[in-house]
């Protein structure tokens, strides 16, 4: 039994991605994982991703671009303000500006350097790098 779908998707993530495989199908899907990916897509650890419907619910087919060293979701789900991402920065990316952590705000699911342009906080999601 399945309980969290976005760490479910982020460890096939990183395992293709150590592994050499060119793609990944992740499964069962959600919209907060296409938002994930999208971003994952903008800040290019991945090359590309697709919706394919099976009848089932669907499934992503991602193209990998090999740039993940790792990847995870962050529990619990911590509310962080604009002002105190540089603490969490620290705690889960291994040097400044080197990967991104990955929010959800009331304006969508935002890199930790978008949320810090627009000032606003959020929960944290997810990193990779």
């Amino acid at each position: 039994m399945q309980h969290d779908l976005l760490n479910d998707a982020l460890v096939a993530l990183r395992h293709a991605d150590r592994d050499g495989k060119p793609s990944v199908e992740i499964a069962p899907t959600s919209t907060l994982i296409a938002e994930v990916l999208r971003l994952f897509r903008e800040h290019h650890y991945i090359e590309e991703f697709t919706f394919v419907p099976t009848g089932r619910g669907g499934k992503y087919d991602v193209r990998l671009a090999r740039r993940i060293n790792s990847c995870g979701v962050i529990k619990p789900r911590l509310s962080v303000a604009h002002d105190r991402l540089e603490r969490y920065e620290s705690r889960f990316l291994p040097a400044q500006d080197f990967g991104i952590l990955v929010l959800s705000t009331n304006r969508g699911v935002v890199s930790h350097q978008q949320a810090r342009e627009m000032k606003i906080g959020g929960r944290l999601l997810a990193y990779v790098y």
